[in-house]
């Protein structure tokens, strides 16, 4: 019997989705659901949700609910991370403090001041978790949703030695988008992506064994695909690769979109895959969410629901890391070797297997130069951010800031030191690594 642990099960929407996907292999079906989360309100939908599951489906699961962590993690076979430290109140200062300077995020949860910031709060509850899956299943697996995905991983492999991978719906998604432009069957497309997360390229994209970006170029003068993803449409366009993740999210990534009102208005109030791409969006949606989840929740576990299978890779790792088909995903993995043109041991984006050997990443070589480029930059923008976290050095968190492109398009570098800060000093209470907060 397998024992999977869920933290943060109170990400309830997420939780009962693989739950519903995991319980459809037969090698999973009588797996115990071990179920943890801080919010006791939150954990008792969880439970509630994967029970309506597991009863709907007759399947011979067992779930548990607790907020005792190592009773949950003790002898787990995979161990499953969605969690959200501090919540929108605390999150909405990474956003609102930075736009005081004229920066303008939409998401702000994965690179830039805002996604650096989410960062520091977030590792050290990551590592804490980490050392209680050493202590009580070291043999488990760690798959991990949580963002930002590329710097927690990095500062989890930094620190730690089991085993884990990185896990985000964007390569898989984007080329369905794709596929749907061009007028082809999923079955037919085949592909090659590779960067690090969220900022990873369709180094080969092709339908039928052909290239496949002579018809998206085409696609493309199609105005209502144009103006589905306007800023990524665009970076292909002009870098001849497409990238992963949401015009919302990239957005931000670079220094082309977002630095003046009639950019902003121009490329990213439309199609940013986010919609709309206004500035702190994430934060109102958030906010939204947190007024409505649990009439959503019981409006869910009154109704018919469908126990179909989705496309998360999670179930299909796991469902191969026990012994059933091999599966080929793409995940955030420790750079061993994998891309010549990125930092040695950063966290990159690559094809990965999944099988009872364990996961076995696939060695890409070298990303075109057009693309390196700016992937170079933010992966090392990361590693200078994981090393500032680890060691407790705010200085290295301000250099790391001063580099980010959209940071750097906006502000000097006294002014990006004024506001980090500021950052730090609103941050003060969540962020046991520094002992000194000022740069």
């Amino acid at each position: 019997m397998t024992k999977i642990t869920f933290i943060g099960a109170g990400s309830v929407g997420f939780t009962r989705g693989l739950t519903r996907d995991i319980l459809t292999f037969p090698l999973l079906t009588d797996a115990t659901l071990a179920l943890v989360d801080t919010d006791p309100e939150r954990l008792e939908y969880a439970r509630k949700s994967v029970q309506t599951i597991v009863d709907r489906g007759n399947y011979p699961a067992k779930v548990e609910a607790t907020q005792n962590r190592a009773e949950a993690l003790n002898g787990a076979d995979i161990v499953i991370i969605t969690i959200n430290a501090y919540g929108v109140d605390i999150f909405r200062h990474d956003v609102e403090i930075p736009k005081q300077y004229g920066i303008d995020t939409n998401i702000g949860d994965s690179r830039g001041p805002s996604g650096i910031f989410r960062f520091l709060r977030t590792l050290p509850i990551m590592l804490d978790i980490v050392h209680d899956i050493e202590r009580y299943c070291p043999d488990a697996t760690l798959l991990n949703y949580t963002n930002p995905m590329a710097m927690l991983c990095r500062g989890i492999t930094h620190e730690s030695k089991i085993k884990m991978t990185g896990l985000c719906h964007s390569v898989q998604g984007t080329a369905e988008m794709l596929a749907r432009w061009i007028g082809a069957e999923m079955s037919d497309i085949t592909y090659t992506c590779a960067g690090i997360n969220h900022m990873a390229w369709y180094l080969k994209y092709e339908w039928k064994g052909e290239d496949a970006y002579p018809l998206l170029r085409k696609a493309m003068e199609r105005e209502e695909v144009y103006n589905e993803e306007i800023v990524r449409n665009e970076m292909f366009l002009n870098l001849d690769y497409y990238i992963t993740e949401s015009s919302g999210h990239n957005s931000e990534y670079n220094w082309w979109f977002r630095k003046r009102p009639d950019l902003i208005e121009k490329y990213c109030t439309h199609g940013t895959g986010w919609n709309p791409g206004e500035y702190a969006y994430i934060v109102k949606r958030y906010q939204e969410r947190e007024s409505t989840w649990r009439e959503d929740m019981n409006k869910w576990m009154a109704e018919e629901f469908s126990l179909e299978r989705g496309h998360e890779y999670a179930s299909y790792i796991i469902n191969g890391l026990l012994g059933g088909e091999p599966f080929e995903f793409y995940g955030n993995v420790p750079n061993n070797g994998l891309i010549d043109n990125l930092p040695a041991n950063a966290c990159v984006e690559v094809p990965v297997w999944a099988s009872k050997k364990g996961f076995s990443p696939v060695r890409v070589g070298s990303l075109p130069p057009q693309v390196a480029i700016l992937t170079n930059l933010s992966s090392q923008v990361e590693e200078l951010a994981v090393e500032g976290s680890l060691t407790g050095n705010p200085r290295l968190i301000f250099q790391a800031i001063a580099h980010d492109p959209l940071t750097a398009a906006m502000l000097s570098l006294a002014e990006t030191r004024q506001m980090v800060n500021q950052l730090f000093e609103q941050n003060r209470q969540y962020l046991p690594q520094f002992k000194n907060f000022s740069v």
